[in-house]
């Protein structure tokens, strides 16, 4: 009797490992199945939380620059002049640009024009070279004229962000997705409505 108390005793410590072992593996199993999808939530809600950046501009002056960071990309907001204006205009400086008319998917198709912004004085741009990656630097002449320039390579690019004929540069600098929740405060990484931009669709950033 006693040896078959012993031997019942056993079985069942092994049959109770097993039904451990089994509940142990599905568990297993199951989180790794489900970790890819929460993760990706998790991924989502930091994309989300970052997706976008409000600009107060109100105490911006003409011929100022102010500079930010948005998807870890350098922002430059520049209130231009209308002297400077007039000048990106000017059909001699047309003449010196690679892409003066931003044919280069470079831009939203709202800022597909002469002054590359949605209004003329306020310019928003990714302020990175699209060379091989530096911070392009605001050079102003008593806010009448001026341009950006790469210190790494020389690359040149005018105050509308289009690149200079002859650079290493081979576009202009990409502007953002962007718009006005009033006038003076700027949303960068959202689009106006009607609008589906993405920054990641430029030729290069």
């Amino acid at each position: 009797m006693t040896n078959k108390l012993k031997f019942e005793s056993k079985d069942g410590s092994r049959r109770d490992f097993l039904t451990l072992l089994t509940a142990s593996s599905i568990t297993v199993g199951g989180i790794a199945m489900t970790w890819p999808f929460l993760n990706s939530l998790y991924t989502q809600d930091i994309t989300v939380e970052n997706s976008f950046v409000d600009i107060d501009i109100s105490s911006l002056q003409a011929g100022q620059q102010i500079t930010f960071t948005w998807q870890n990309y350098p922002i430059f907001i520049l209130n231009r002049t209308k002297t400077i204006l007039e000048h990106l205009q000017d059909k001699t400086l047309r003449t010196r640009l690679r892409d003066p008319d931003s044919k280069e998917l470079q831009q939203p198709a709202y800022t597909q024009n002469w002054h590359r912004s949605i209004e003329p004085e306020i310019i928003v741009m990714v302020g990175v070279c699209t060379h091989l990656g530096c911070i392009p630097t605001l050079k102003l002449r008593d806010t009448l004229d001026g341009y950006y320039n790469c210190a790494c390579h020389g690359s040149k690019f005018d105050l509308a962000g289009r690149v200079f004929q002859g650079m290493p540069a081979p576009y202009n600098l990409a502007i953002p997705p962007y718009r006005y929740l009033k006038p003076t405060v700027i949303r960068v990484g959202e689009n106006p409505k009607g609008h589906d931009f993405d920054i990641h669709s430029v030729q290069q950033i």
